[in-house]
């Protein structure tokens, strides 16, 4: 099946997030929008991701457990799962190696749990910015070992990217999908590994229309994840 996605939204979790980016908007949002699948994809960080798939039940929607993490080299990756119980214990290694510097909400942004309901839960009070877990290939390991996989994110964006970092796809790096930000065709730098094209919405404006669309079996999370290992999405 050939299904619109879009596979990096934020919610308000993200202290980049507007604070109407409740896992219910984004759902809703994402169904106006006519998408078949999302991920919620915070910044090292995960809870909104079961209210999200609770509220999406009700519409039909798939929502795969996600996460951008920012490795140590300040590269941002996707890590998805084909469940939420994996990914939680992903995110409690990162809350493990994270630094202890305390969000300033007046500067970065609230950083809020939300339930289906779209009450606050818990406000975040460490800074989920920066980088935590190790390497970008720790970081890979570790999400292949919860039964996940990692994504570099937006690779083609001049900050906080893998091109622009390290200025190449390390050969030893398992990565078989690479997510692309807008429509430049990067192909020659790619070679045999596939290309995603996501929103990295902090909006409810920016989450993508149905143009980008992928193949797979059927709509499920388990679904994505394993497309994404095998590079085999378009």
């Amino acid at each position: 099946m050939r299904l619109p996605v879009d596979l990096h939204i934020h919610s308000c979790l993200s202290p980049c997030g507007d604070d109407a980016m409740t896992p219910g908007n984004i759902v809703r949002m994402a169904v106006v929008k006519e998408l078949a699948v999302i991920a919620i994809t915070d910044h090292n960080a995960c809870r909104n991701v079961p209210a999200a798939q609770q509220v999406a039940q009700e519409y039909g929607l798939c929502v795969v457990p996600g996460v951008e993490v920012t490795t140590t080299e300040d590269i941002h990756t996707l890590c998805y799962f084909p469940e939420y119980a994996p990914l939680l214990d992903f995110c409690q290694w990162l809350d493990d190696t994270a630094l202890p510097i305390r969000n300033k909400p007046h500067i970065f942004g609230r950083q809020l749990v939300i339930d289906a309901e779209d009450r606050v839960l818990e406000e975040r009070e460490i800074l989920l910015l920066p980088g935590r877990g190790g390497s970008i290939d720790v970081v890979e390991e570790e999400a292949l070992a919860r039964g996940g996989v990692m994504v570099p994110a937006h690779i083609n964006k001049q900050a906080n990217s893998l091109l622009a970092i390290l200025g190449s796809i390390p050969p030893d790096l398992k990565a078989m999908t690479m997510e692309v930000f807008g429509e430049e065709d990067l192909s020659p730098i790619l070679g045999d590994r596939a290309a995603v094209r996501s929103s990295d919405a902090h909006q409810l404006e920016d989450i993508l229309e149905p143009v980008h669309c992928v193949s797979l079996e059927k709509a499920t999370p388990g679904e994505v994840v394993k497309a994404l290992r095998r590079g085999t999405l378009l």
